[in-house]
C-alpha cells in the first residue's frame, strides 16, 4: 500500500497525495507566513510504495533575484546561503535542474554546482522544459554531453505543464506522454531509452548506491577513530564525580598549566598550529625589533651642522671664563650632556615599539584563550589577569624608557 508519514506529524499515515500537497503547502506557510517567505528548516517527508526506488532526495529552491512578498532585500544570499549549506557536503550528490528555454551558461544551478565540485564529479545534470523550445531549435548537444560536459552527463526530462496540474492530469499518463515525445522528436529519438523521468530514477538510485558504496570505508573510518577517542575518553572519566572538588581543582589547574604552554609556544615559535596568512605571535615582536623600530630610528631626522655647534657650546660652556685648549677627548660633562639630549631623541620609537608588543601580547594572549571558551568566566579572568600583567610590565618599562 502506498502511504507518506511527515516527521511533524508522527504516527499519521497519508494515503491521499492530494492531501500530502496541501500538508506541503499548510507547513510552508505556518514554517515561513502566507507571504513567499523562505526557511532553511526542512519538510521532512518518507513515502513508501512498491513502484519507487530507494532515494533521499533534498528539494531546495531556486535563486531569487529580486524579492517579492516579505521576502527580505537579501533574498538571493539568504537562497544562496541556504543552498551551499548542503551541495558543500562531500557526501552529496548534486542534481542541477536547468531549463531547455534558457541559456546553459547562465544556469544557477550549474554555476553553484561548479563552486564547489569544479571537477563535475558529483553533479548529475537535468535538462527540463524540452517540449517548450522555440522550433527549429534543441539541447541535442547538451543532452550529449558536449556542450559543458559533466563526469556524470545529463537526463532531459518533460514535466507536466501547470495548465496539466490544475487539469489533474496522473502521473502515468505524464510519463507515457513524456515518454512519445522523446520516441517521436527527431533530435531525440536515438537516445530516447536514455532520456525521460523513469530513466533519472534508475540513474539516481544506482549514483546513490555507487556513491555510498565509494563513501563508506571513509565514514567506516572515521567512526571508528571517533568511536576509540571516546573509549578512551570514557576510561579517563569513568569514576569521576562531578561535584568532587578535588576535581574540578585538577582541571582548573589543567587548563591554566595548557594555557601557559600554548602562550610559550606561539612566542617561543614552537606552537602545534602555523599561521600561514600573518606574521603572530614571537615572529611578529621579533619584526617589531629587528624591522620595525630600525626603521623608526632611520626616520628621525639628524643635522650634523646643529651636532657640531650644540658641542662646540657645551664644551665651552664647561670651561666657563677659563681658556679653552685643544684637547684630544671631549671634557666628560659636555660628552654626557649631548649624549643624554641625543638618548631623548629616542624615546618616542621605543615607546612606539613597546606600544606595538603589547599589543601583539594581548592579542596572542586572546588568541591563547579561545581554548577555554567552553567556560567563559575562566577564559574571560585569565584574560583580565594575564593582560593586567602585560600592562603592568608595560608601564614599568616606559618609566624605564
Amino acid at each position: 500500500t502506498e502511504y507518506a508519514e511527515f516527521l511533524h506529524c508522527k504516527g499519521k499515515k497519508f494515503t491521499d497525495f492530494d492531501e500530502v500537497r496541501q500538508e506541503i503547502e499548510v507547513e510552508t506557510d505556518r514554517v515561513t507566513g502566507m507571504n513567499k517567505g523562505i526557511s532553511s528548516v526542512p519538510i521532512n517527508l518518507r513515502i513508501y510504495s512498491p513502484h519507487v526506488l530507494s532515494l533521499t532526495l533534498i528539494d531546495l529552491p531556486g535563486i531569487t533575484k529580486v524579492p517579492v512578498g516579505d521576502q527580505p532585500p537579501d533574498i538571493e544570499q539568504q537562497i544562496r546561503d541556504m543552498i551551499m549549506q548542503f551541495i558543500s557536503r562531500e557526501n552529496c550528490l548534486i542534481l542541477a535542474v536547468t531549463p531547455a528555454n534558457t541559456d546553459l551558461a547562465n544556469s544557477d544551478a550549474l554555476k553553484l554546482a561548479k563552486e564547489v565540485d569544479p571537477q563535475g564529479l558529483r553533479t548529475i545534470g537535468v535538462i527540463t522544459k524540452l517540449d517548450l523550445m522555440d522550433e527549429g531549435t534543441d539541447a541535442r548537444e547538451v543532452l550529449e554531453n558536449k556542450l559543458l560536459p559533466l563526469r556524470r552527463g545529463y537526463i532531459g526530462v518533460v514535466n507536466r505543464s501547470q495548465k496539466d496540474i490544475d487539469g489533474k492530469k496522473d502521473i502515468k499518463a505524464a510519463l507515457l506522454a513524456e515518454r512519445k515525445f522523446f520516441l517521436s522528436h527527431p533530435s531525440y529519438r536515438h537516445m530516447a531509452d536514455r532520456m525521460g523521468t523513469p530513466y533519472l530514477q534508475k540513474v539516481l538510485n544506482q549514483q546513490l548506491t555507487n556513491h555510498i558504496r565509494d563513501t563508506l570505508p571513509a565514514f567506516r573510518s572515521k567512526l571508528q577513530s571517533q568511536l576509540l577517542s571516546i573509549e578512551h575518553e570514557v576510561e579517563v572519566y569513568k569514576n569521576f564525580r562531578p561535584e568532587d572538588p578535588t576535581r574540578k581543582t585538577k582541571a582548573l589547574l589543567q587548563m591554566v598549566q595548557q594555557f601557559s604552554v600554548d602562550f610559550e609556544k606561539r612566542i617561543e615559535g614552537s606552537g602545534d598550529q602555523v599561521d600561514t596568512l600573518e606574521l603572530s605571535g614571537g615572529a611578529k615582536i621579533n619584526r617589531i625589533f629587528h624591522e620595525r623600530f630600525p626603521f623608526e630610528l632611520v626616520k628621525m631626522e639628524f643635522n650634523e651642522k646643529e651636532l657640531r655647534r650644540e658641542i662646540s657650546y657645551a664644551i665651552k660652556n664647561i670651561h666657563g671664563i677659563r681658556q679653552v685648549l685643544p684637547c684630544l677627548f671631549t671634557p666628560d660633562m659636555a660628552f654626557e650632556a649631548i649624549v643624554k639630549k641625543q638618548i631623548v631623541k629616542l624615546k618616542g620609537p621605543c615607546l612606539k615599539s613597546v606600544d606595538l608588543v603589547m599589543q601583539e601580547l594581548i592579542n596572542t594572549v586572546k588568541k591563547c584563550t579561545k581554548k577555554l571558551a567552553t567556560y567563559p568566566r575562566l577564559c574571560e579572568e585569565t584574560e583580565r589577569i594575564v593582560a593586567g600583567y602585560i600592562r603592568e610590565r608595560e608601564e614599568k618599562t616606559k618609566d624605564q624608557v
